[in-house]
């Protein structure tokens, strides 16, 4: 006789185990997904933060100088204090041994670029040949400053492609026309590009021998740029240039009688900052892949729980299959399969889906210290074949637990 009843509860339980199945791949999907999303992002991080440090060279010391604020050697506070000449060559001859490159800086505030009838306000730094390096500056067309310019008072200039732009939008080639700057002839030997971008563009270089001489600078500098010398690590070129700046800090304060609580002496370490930002990239990876690697184990939990739920309703079924001679690999094997494909399909779906969209996405994505956030493809496909490894691990204890049922105790489970 036929019972619609039994066959009713056979299709509720086909249901419901469908349902948990789906509900559990699922879960495993949204895991690969979040982690890869997050890896992507912390990535993107690091990118931004490297991309913020293209504008510089990223073993950059620079040293500028303020205001006293404390008593010192029965002088009073409130001395402004300049950087001269001697500073910058004495501070070169001292810390030779440390230093790759240097450069002291000459600003020329208040001044007017003219070109015929165009004119603009632009900043004018009197600079040193080894500028172009601290400063990342690319020549798109003839050179930057040289020694020569420095030694004969060369009026010559170097401009970036922005002011070319804006003034010279006539001249195809720029070189060996002439600019006016504060009504003096300079001659253009140069266009730059920086990779800071426009910001950084909107300035002239000019020596700094040059602008000291024609713009009653005397022998004061605005401040003076260094970069350390290469080390084997970062970490080396970290404890290298923290050294170096102490020793220069310590030199000027008592070449200027300043306090050494005082802060009259500025100095940027742009390797101690980038440290501080790299320390902070990795915590955060670790912490992405820490959120990412809990809602995987989540989902692989999920799988174990459903596989025990599978088993207890299949108890019957795995009776009669062992009382007709159904072997244990077999039963093992038959739960396990299920097991593995619920991982394997969830797993490479949210590979795919997290995958595809920081393809499509990523390259659009360019707001502060985050750029094109992408993950190494090795390192998540890795990731989905250790968790199909751990769903066949989690559906093994329920299937091992299966196959050790006595087939007389499987027929009378309720």
């Amino acid at each position: 006789m036929f019972d619609i009843d039994r066959w009713q509860e056979i299709f509720d339980t086909i249901s419901k185990n469908k349902l948990r199945t789906f509900l559990t791949g699922i879960s495993v999907a949204s895991g690969i997904f979040i982690l890869v999303i997050l890896l992507g992002f912390g990535q993107g991080f690091q990118n931004g933060i490297q991309k913020e440090f293209e504008g510089d060279a990223t073993n950059r010391v620079w040293v500028w100088t303020e205001v006293t604020t404390k008593e010192f050697n029965g002088l009073n506070p409130g001395r402004s204090i300049h950087l001269s000449n001697s500073d910058y060559n004495q501070a070169s001859i001292l810390f030779s041994d440390d230093i790759e490159y240097k450069s002291g800086v000459f600003r020329v505030w208040g001044s007017t670029i003219n070109y015929k009838k165009e004119s603009g306000s632009f900043g004018i730094q009197g600079v040193s040949p080894d500028y172009q390096k601290i400063e990342n500056v690319k020549m798109i067309t003839g050179r930057f400053l040289n020694q020569i310019d420095m030694d004969k008072l060369q009026k010559v200039v170097i401009i970036s492609k922005k002011i070319k732009r804006e003034l010279m939008k006539e001249v195809e080639n720029p070189l060996n026309e002439f600019l006016q700057i504060s009504g003096i002839n300079f001659k253009i030997v140069g266009v730059y590009t920086d990779a800071g971008g426009e910001r950084e563009e909107n300035r002239v270089y000019v020596p700094t021998s040059t602008a000291q001489s024609v713009f009653n600078g005397k022998n004061r500098m605005a401040n003076m740029s260094f970069t350390i010398a290469p080390q084997e690590t970062f970490e080396a070129s970290v404890i290298a240039s923290t050294k170096f700046t102490n020793k220069l800090k310590q030199y000027l304060q008592q070449s200027h009688q300043v306090a050494p609580d005082d802060n009259a002496i500025g100095i940027f370490n742009a390797q101690q900052e980038a440290k501080r930002f790299f320390t902070l990239t990795d915590n955060i990876s670790l912490f992405f892949w820490f959120v990412g690697i809990c809602t995987i184990i989540a989902g692989v939990v999920g799988v174990s729980n459903i596989m025990l739920i599978i088993v207890k309703e299949r108890t019957k079924e795995i009776g009669i299959r062992k009382a007709l001679g159904a072997k244990p690999l077999s039963i093992v094997g038959m739960i396990l399969h299920e097991s593995i494909f619920v991982t394997a399909v969830s797993g490479f779906a949210g590979l795919i889906l997290s995958m595809g969209l920081l393809e499509v996405l990523g390259p659009n994505i360019e707001v502060d210290y985050i750029s094109n956030p992408t993950v190494n493809f090795s390192i998540a496909m890795t990731m989905v074949i250790l968790l199909i490894v751990a769903g066949a691990l989690a559906g093994f204890f329920p299937a091992w637990k299966a196959a050790k049922v006595q087939p007389i105790v499987a027929l009378r489970d309720e």
